[in-house]
């Protein structure tokens, strides 16, 4: 939980200070704002989902340093949803391949947080 928190948190940052470099991480043609269309907003939205970054990683940071476990319980089902959203959007064309990283992320992440919480509440052997 800690390490996706402060991932989060970095990627969020770094969105905030190089929206630029964040697209061109996440496979999308970074366009220079000289050349960018009237009323494209990408920029707003790469600060917008760059602030919600930076909050979620706290978030989880927090959770993991109080051993939140109900926090932990409830990022599964919604991390799974967005390894969900993410990969349609790569499948269906509405975002580049690059992106279908982020999907991944949050599926291994889901996965790996359940099997934490399942292991955990397994009582020990003696």
């Amino acid at each position: 939980m800690a390490v996706f928190g402060l991932l989060a948190a970095l990627l969020g940052v770094v969105g905030l200070l190089a929206p630029g470099a964040l697209l061109a991480v996440m496979g999308f043609e970074a366009v220079p704002r000289g050349r960018r269309a009237e009323g494209d907003h990408t920029e707003v939205f790469v600060t917008a989902s760059s602030m919600a970054a930076v909050n979620v990683g706290v978030y989880y940071v927090l959770a993991a340093l109080s051993d939140w476990k109900p926090f932990f319980r409830w990022t599964v089902p919604f991390r799974l949803l967005t390894c969900a959203v993410f990969t349609l959007a790569v499948v269906t064309g509405r975002a580049p391949a690059g992106f279908l990283g982020v999907g991944l992320w949050e599926g291994a992440g889901a996965l790996a947080t359940a099997a934490a919480l399942r292991c955990e509440a397994r009582p020990a052997a003696s």
